[in-house]
């Protein structure tokens, strides 16, 4: 699955950075580093019109829980702006905030 088409697909920026939000808030974990470093890599793929990260990458280095909370957005994406935001809403409720601890420790 090619996912150089993501950046065109929300109704604006402003709900773009409201999904890389979710990505690096509720999702983008440091303390699981490999991970965290994929999801970063998706992240930028929803800016990007080169391919930061493939799929297969994703389903590599990703669980399964937030494989599937990526995967989905990819399908708002495709589906439509409205889709989008409900995906936001819904991740919002399911994944806590992640207290990043690089960035508290001043690294």
């Amino acid at each position: 699955m090619n996912l150089t088409d993501l950046s065109s697909g929300f109704r604006d920026g402003a709900q773009r950075r409201r999904a890389q939000a979710v990505i690096e808030e509720r999702l983008a974990d440091d303390r699981e580093q490999d991970e965290c470093r994929y999801l970063m890599r998706f992240w930028w793929q929803l800016t990007m019109t080169y391919q930061e990260v493939s799929a297969r990458e994703l389903q590599a280095h990703v669980s399964a829980g937030k494989l599937n909370a990526v995967e989905a957005l990819i399908e708002a994406i495709r589906c439509s702006p409205d889709r989008i935001d409900a995906w936001i809403l819904s991740a919002e409720q399911i994944f806590p905030v992640i207290h990043d601890r690089g960035h508290e420790a001043g690294l």
